[in-house]
């Protein structure tokens, strides 16, 4: 069943569509014996014969030419198993002949008998193009079409490449290039097609800027192909290109380069006016000649939301705006009416405020200063476009999450191509981009400044450490980047010329740890108000933390908006961490008591220059809970120097904090009469940049109340030794030259003295202290603290402590460790 013709031995695929896929092709089935035994409807459909006229017949009928001998060879190649494929002629049933690609299977067994499966294709004949039809699709096709010979003169071309240039053909005709469009990469493009002609190798979808006569005003993209033309002998005749016009694409794709490029270009900080002046930069030159950005003073103000339009009245003509950006070409900016932070009202005429809040980009492909808008609205603006040549512009309204913030407006100079509306997509893009930077900057800026102001509020603005310590600081905000932290610091007066210094830092940064720090250093002046010792203050400050994150935590889980999932996750970002160092510092004894809580300790320097850091149990920061803090005393010689200070001091980016803490002790060694000149210069050398942490560091230098300002008395337990202790303290307070307190301190030491020997317990002790106030102390080894109350007309007694509240400044008691000490203060005049 095949003919002489081409036939293959090799094996064939057997995936779709190759040799062996029958399911489209017509197949039959052919016994050993050259009987048609089966025959499918593609068959019927390939030959006109259908089963019935066909099965039991020769299959040699079907062949349109006979070769019995070449038969034979296929026949006993598929019973070795392998298979045949290739061309052969077929008779169809009206007698035509029918080329088809036939292939035949080896050979197998079908109920008993050999058969073999043979499957065929229609041969479609390839399809000629006659000269006219390839002359005309030539003529015709939408992409640009030249030859060129050997020196690059024209010899053909397509109407499509006419219509591009804007050159008529017989103008071209004839001519290089070069000759005809001279700023269309001329020279370049045939460069190019001279290495073409040297190397044989073509160069595919080369693009290129350029213009053409068609459209002298618009700049256009290209995309060009060039291949050698080769001759009879093999040898090169010239050359083709094939040229297409891929504009949008070009545009498209700049629109998608430029802004991302301003996406990782503009809002590196978040600073409003740095941010309008990187839109600027970078629209200069790539997209603009000169370019301003101007934002409302409500963006730019710190102050709550502002406000740009009147609050009574019809809207004015003008917004408020005032100029944040600008960036030119020519140097220093020379077109520009307004300078940096000048006021700015500019809108193009003849738009008013509405632009800003609902209008759409303002395309100006030609300005003309003549204009009697421009002239009558912005005077001095036509002068400035009439002078510089500004001849295109495009405004666009900055808006960002529903608020209007500014105008941004980009003009044309020295750049001769008008601004397109294609060009207006891009501006739109990237202003879009620049004003989210420009909000989110306007939004941290007005959070920062008012974490800033609530911390500066909470902070101590005067600092005393009345006669036994002098005192000076020095406090840091972080850097904005970083956002304030809860750093504070506080000094303290407590009874008896007692001082007591604070310093913390709570975890966190921003509005929240600013309040957190508020609420902790009023807890801390409550507290030792109380006169509770360090480690029970701390203690104390402990709880309060925690009812701080409990409440956090609640007030999370109840808000209805919060979904599982972020409630479980608010969970663990609501725990409240602070540390805390406080110091007690008694100037009659020189004792320093202190405790701390996760915070670094405090460092002595003595009056000799030796620096020690205490040896002071760490303790857990607050907020954990459960644990508990140690309390540890010193004592320091006169004119030491204590220093308290926040981690960001000592752990700088550069350095660990055992290295930092060293450098501290190094400088705060150095001997220097001012404490405020000492304390700054620390912190300068220490921290001379910004830090990502607040800074906070406070000094303190001890003095001693001598004998001559401290004077106590052993209390006998008689009634008749309240006269005595009354006379003893009014001839130490005349010695002191504050007799005008004589009448007030006998009745003072009177009252406490005889609550003492009718109520306390033995031992109990007088002392009178003179520092900035008067102090009277009565000591005792009772636990039991006083209690004020109003006594009734009648009762006999009950008045004492009520008549020391209203004779003394302040009065209070405190508990030591052998008992309590019931005190009152008076103001020296």
């Amino acid at each position: 069943m095949v003919s002489a013709q081409e036939g293959s031995d090799a094996p064939v695929s057997e995936g779709p569509g190759g040799p062996l896929d029958a399911s489209s092709d017509a197949a039959a089935v052919v016994s050993g014996d050259g009987t048609v035994v089966g025959w499918t409807r593609g068959a019927e459909a390939l030959l006109g014969h259908r089963a019935a006229e066909l099965v039991g017949s020769p299959a040699a009928h079907l062949l349109a030419l006979r070769d019995p001998t070449r038969v034979a060879a296929v026949a006993e190649r598929c019973r070795d198993g392998m298979g045949w494929s290739g061309h052969i002629p077929l008779l169809h049933r009206d007698g035509r002949r029918v080329d088809v690609d036939l292939r035949v299977s080896a050979s197998f067994r079908m109920g008993g008998s050999e058969c073999f499966l043979l499957s065929a294709r229609d041969r479609r004949r390839p399809w000629t193009v006659g000269p006219a039809f390839l002359d005309g699709f030539l003529t015709h096709s939408p992409v640009g079409m030249a030859v060129l010979d050997l020196q690059l003169r024209y010899v053909w071309m397509n109407d499509t490449l006419e219509h591009l240039g804007g050159v008529p053909r017989d103008q071209r005709l004839g001519r290089r290039l070069s000759e005809l469009l001279p700023g269309l990469q001329a020279e370049t493009i045939e460069g190019l097609m001279r290495k073409v002609l040297a190397t044989g190798e073509p160069m595919i979808d080369y693009e290129y800027l350029g213009w053409s006569w068609a459209d002298p005003h618009r700049r256009h993209a290209y995309s060009t192909s060039f291949f050698p033309l080769l001759g009879v002998d093999n040898s090169y005749t010239g050359v083709c290109y094939m040229v297409l016009d891929v504009t949008d694409r070009w545009n498209a794709r700049q629109i998608l380069s430029l802004v991302n490029e301003a996406g990782t270009t503009i809002g590196g900080s978040l600073d409003v006016m740095r941010t309008a002046q990187e839109i600027a930069d970078f629209a200069v030159p790539r997209f603009a000649d000169f370019v301003i950005v101007d934002l409302l003073e409500s963006v730019l103000s710190t102050e709550g939301h502002g406000a740009w339009l009147s609050d009574a009245g019809p809207a004015p003509a003008k917004p408020m705006m005032r100029r944040a950006g600008m960036s030119s070409v020519r140097e220093g900016c020379p077109e520009a009416v307004a300078r940096i932070g000048d006021r700015a009202d500019f809108l193009p005429p003849p738009h008013d405020v509405n632009l800003l809040t609902s209008g759409d980009p303002v395309l100006m492909q030609v300005l003309d200063p003549d204009d009697d808008l421009w002239i009558a609205e912005e005077p001095e603006r036509a002068a400035s476009i009439r002078r510089y040549g500004l001849h295109s512009l495009i405004s666009v309204p900055m808006r960002a999450r529903n608020t209007a913030l500014g105008l941004t407006t980009f003009l044309r100079s020295l750049n001769p191509v008008s601004f397109q509306p294609d060009d207006v997509l891009l501006a739109r893009e990237v202003v879009a981009r620049a004003a989210l930077c420009v909000d989110n900057a306007r939004r941290y800026t007005r959070e920062h400044t008012a974490a800033i102001t609530l911390q500066r509020s909470l902070l101590p603005h005067v600092l005393s450490g009345g006669t036994a310590l002098e005192v000076a600081s020095t406090y840091l905000p972080a850097d904005p980047s970083g956002g304030v932290g809860g750093d504070w610091f506080d000094v303290i007066p407590l009874s008896g010329a007692r001082v007591g210094l604070v310093v913390g830092d709570v975890v966190g940064h921003g509005i929240t740890a600013a309040a957190t720090m508020g609420r902790l250093r009023t807890a801390v002046q409550t507290l030792a108000d109380m006169e509770l010792p360090p480690d029970e203050l701390l203690a104390h400050l402990d709880d309060l933390v925690l009812r701080l994150s409990e409440e956090r935590t609640q007030e999370k889980h109840t808000d209805r908006s919060t979904t599982e999932a972020e409630a479980d996750r608010n969970t663990t970002a609501s725990f409240l961490g602070a540390t805390c160092l406080y110091v007690v510092y008694d100037p009659v004894t020189r004792c320093c008591t202190m405790a701390r809580a996760g915070h670094p300790p405090p460092v002595f320097v003595a009056p000799d220059g030796r620096v020690s850091y205490p040896d002071l149990p760490a303790g857990p920061p607050l907020g954990l809970g459960g644990m508990a803090f140690e309390s540890q005393e010193t004592e320091l010689a006169e004119n030491s120097l204590i220093g308290l200070f926040t981690d960001g001091l000592v752990a700088g980016a550069h350095y660990d904090m055992e290295l930092g803490m060293a450098q501290l002790g190094e400088l705060l060694a150095r001997p220097d009469p001012d404490l405020e000149a000492l304390c700054s210069t620390a912190v300068r050398q220490l921290v001379p940049v910004p830090q990502p942490d607040d800074i906070a560091l406070l000094l303190a230098r001890t003095h001693t109340l001598g004998d001559d300002h401290v004077v106590s008395w052993e209390v006998p337990v008689d009634p008749a030794a309240v006269s005595e202790m009354r006379a003893r303290a009014t001839r130490a307070v005349e010695g002191w030259g504050i007799g005008e307190l004589t009448m007030t301190t006998e009745l003072i030491v009177s009252e406490l003295v005889t609550n003492a020997i009718r109520y306390a317990v033995p031992p109990i002790r007088l002392r009178l202290l003179r520092d900035t106030r008067l102090t009277c102390e009565v000591s005792d080894a009772s636990s039991t603290a006083p209690r004020l109350r109003h006594a009734r007309s009648m009762d006999e007694g009950g008045r004492g402590l009520f008549l020391v509240a209203q004779l003394s400044h302040r009065w209070g008691a405190r508990h030591t460790p052998e008992g309590k000490i019931i005190w009152a203060e008076q103001e020296i005049p």
